[in-house]
Parts: structure tokens; C-alpha cells; sequence
């Protein structure tokens, strides 16, 4: 699955369920939030001062 910043939190933690895992490593806390549904990953990451890059590597593994 392709994942881009564009997409939000809760679609990556839809079609990935590993994905929760690598939001817990960088301390992102998302799965349960209920701003998931609308913040894209890029917006996410921003909020929590998380480098989007490395994120998006992680979630890509």
C-alpha cells in the first residue's frame, strides 16, 4: 500500500494495521484520537514534531 502525507491517519490505520505500532514508536498516540479522521499524516506529524520523512519510512517498511 502506498502511503503519502495526503492521506489521513485514520484511512492508514484502515487499510495498515501495523501501522499503529510504528505511530506508538515515534510517540503518536493517533489510533485513539479522534482528530484521526481528519488530519492527514503530514498534519499529524507536524503536531507532535515528528520528522515526516522518517515517519514515512517507517509506515512504507
Amino acid at each position: 500500500m502506498e502511503i503519502t502525507p495526503e492521506m489521513t491517519v485514520a484511512e492508514i490505520l484502515h487499510k495498515n494495521k501495523a501501522a499503529e505500532s510504528v505511530f506508538k514508536e515515534f510517540g503518536m498516540h493517533c489510533f485513539g484520537c479522534s482528530i484521526a479522521s481528519g488530519e492527514t499524516l503530514k498534519e499529524a506529524a507536524k503536531a507532535h514534531s515528528v520528522d515526516l520523512k522518517k515517519l514515512l519510512e517507517a509506515l512504507r517498511k
